[in-house]
């Protein structure tokens, strides 16, 4: 597949995916307002702790896996093949998990052993859709993935509401079976609809969905005749590093708790929600497209100096060039598209930000210390996408020492977070502000290794990498300082303050119009580039000679 047809797909992918998202998160927020008028505030947290444990299971399971069969694939069947691990690995997790929760103190809520032993089987049948998956990904069939999971979240919605709404008619008392109901569904429908559309692309593809031997070769050695050495390898790797992943994150979970106090703990858990959804249904398709798309332009890349030592010919150091060419514009691209984004978010966001509250959360939140969070955590969102997109690109090239190394080094800025968050909540005192701050330390620190990492590989590979590339232009980066000075005069402000919220919602969006239009102007030739390059233009059709 040529670099353009793989750009053009990982494009149509992150499309589906993001669609994907917010079809699902405004399904979630429907059920959920549903879910409210029959179910108790307890059921929900119950809810919530089944969901971290189906979470907890899926990520040890497969979050390694993933990552390593989109670095280097050697054929469709060996990635199929490998991702049988997650089901092997997932069985003795769901097992041990189920007793450990068990062994703890168990809500006590009606038929809650019930709900968590359809959790147990609701997972074990999620792991089984892996193969299908991972064939998906492998080829780039983006829209069967996006039919599986729109389907499977719609009757997961069907399933949680359904069977909450009978029961209440009957007046049963059913506890948390409704989550329970809803995820088998949704595991079911995974399976269901995976294995149905990929049957057709397995015979066109001569491949299988089950466990087939492969060649081994001496590149690409085979252990039992199944999995791929060189993957299997990569896969310890990755899962060492996102093990520590997990722990950091739930580091930061506990270093929180300890220094925050309830209440700020509560208003930074509304900011990231609401903060968070630009990242889950924006951001991270992306990142997950483009990780996809890394690891496919870049897949056996080595330095000039391997390559000249192994005599390779030139054209094959030409085309590695200019696949790595096409990996560094579009990593240049995108970062730039994510800096224009952030202007926006760190110019507009502050001020709209207490508005939307008091709209979606109620006066009640808004009077909170929630609205001087969310205001803050518009100066996170640019770090978030800079390092989920910078932390894709190192996730599809690294080497296993480079991400052992990686590894070490996510351990000494974790360090910097805890100073950072004990300084800023605990001597500061800036509670919920405080832990976005530190966190926004974090992603700093994050971002300025990955970026070093970045300009290292290309420029092993004789391509520069420039960062300046990666910002807006200058007329558009002076331009930002001036919103704030506008947003506080802005045009027929006191008029429009007559009609509350709504007046100040028309009134900041006069201002935002018009810095569109200004940015739109300054960045046509970027934004006219970007359309041309996710739409290739097609050969032109030869006229056909009439004989």
């Amino acid at each position: 597949m040529s670099s353009n047809s793989i750009l053009s797909a990982s494009a149509k992918g992150a499309t589906f995916l993001i669609l994907l998202q917010v079809g699902s998160r405004a399904l979630t927020f429907a059920v959920n307002q549903v879910l409210l008028r029959f179910l108790s505030p307890e059921l929900l947290g119950v809810s919530a702790q089944l969901e971290l444990f189906s979470i907890s299971v899926l990520y040890f399971a497969r979050e390694s896996l993933r990552v390593a069969l989109q670095r280097q694939a050697h054929g469709t069947q060996a990635v199929v093949n490998l991702s049988y691990l997650g089901v092997f690995f997932g069985v003795p997790l769901i097992y041990g998990l189920a007793l450990l929760w068990l062994s703890s103190e168990t809500p006590d809520v009606p038929y809650f052993v019930d709900a968590l032993s359809l959790y147990c089987l609701a997972t074990f049948v999620e792991l089984l859709t892996e193969p299908a998956f991972s064939a998906v990904q492998q080829k780039l069939l983006y829209k069967i993935r996006a039919s599986a999971e729109s389907t499977a979240t719609l009757l997961r919605c069907f399933g949680t509401c359904g069977s909450a709404i009978l029961a209440s008619k009957y007046g049963v008392d059913i506890g948390v079976l409704p989550f329970a109901i809803g995820q088998l569904a949704y595991a079911f429908a995974l399976l269901i609809v995976y294995t149905y559309k990929m049957w057709p692309v397995t015979k066109a593809g001569h491949f299988s969905l089950l466990l087939k031997q492969i060649p081994s070769t001496r590149e690409t050695p085979v252990i039992l005749n199944h999995f791929s050495a060189p993957l299997l390898r990569l896969t310890a790797s990755l899962t060492v590093q996102s093990t520590l992943k997990y722990v950091l994150t739930q580091g930061d979970s506990l270093l929180v708790t300890s220094l925050a106090s309830l209440a700020d703990q509560g208003a930074y858990a509304l900011a990231s929600n609401y903060g968070g959804l630009i990242a889950r249904m924006l951001f991270q398709p992306i990142e997950e497209s483009s990780r996809n798309l890394f690891a496919k332009l870049c897949a056996d890349s080595r330095p000039l100096s391997d390559l000249q030592a192994a005599n390779t010919t030139e054209e094959d150091v030409k085309n590695q060039k200019q696949s790595l060419g096409q990996a560094s514009k579009i990593l240049t691209t995108i970062l730039r598209l994510y800096s224009i984004i952030s202007l926006f978010a760190v110019t507009f966001g502050p001020t709209l930000a207490p508005l939307l509250l008091s709209i979606v959360a109620g006066r009640k939140w808004s009077a909170t210390s929630a609205s001087e969070v969310l205001s803050t955590y518009c100066y996170y969102i640019p770090f978030l996408a800079i390092n989920g997109v910078t932390e894709a690109f190192v996730a599809a090239v690294a080497t296993n020492k480079e991400l052992y190394t990686q590894s070490i080094c996510m351990g000494v800025f974790f360090a910097f977070f805890a100073g950072s968050a004990w300084f800023f909540i605990g001597q500061l005192g800036w509670g919920g502000s405080g832990v976005v701050a530190a966190n926004t330390v974090n992603m700093g620190l994050r971002i300025t290794w990955n970026t070093w990492f970045i300009k290292g590989f290309f420029k092993r590979r004789g391509l520069e990498f420039s960062v300046w590339e990666t910002l807006p232009s200058v007329t558009t980066l002076a331009s930002a300082p001036f919103i704030p000075y506008l947003l506080k005069v802005r045009p027929a402000e006191e008029y429009l303050a007559k009609h509350g919220v709504l007046g100040e919602l028309v009134s900041i969006g006069a201002v935002v119009a018009v810095f569109i239009v200004h940015v739109f102007i300054w960045e046509r030739n970027f934004l006219k580039s970007c359309y041309q390059m996710l739409r290739p233009s097609r050969p032109v059709a030869q006229p056909r000679v009439e004989r």
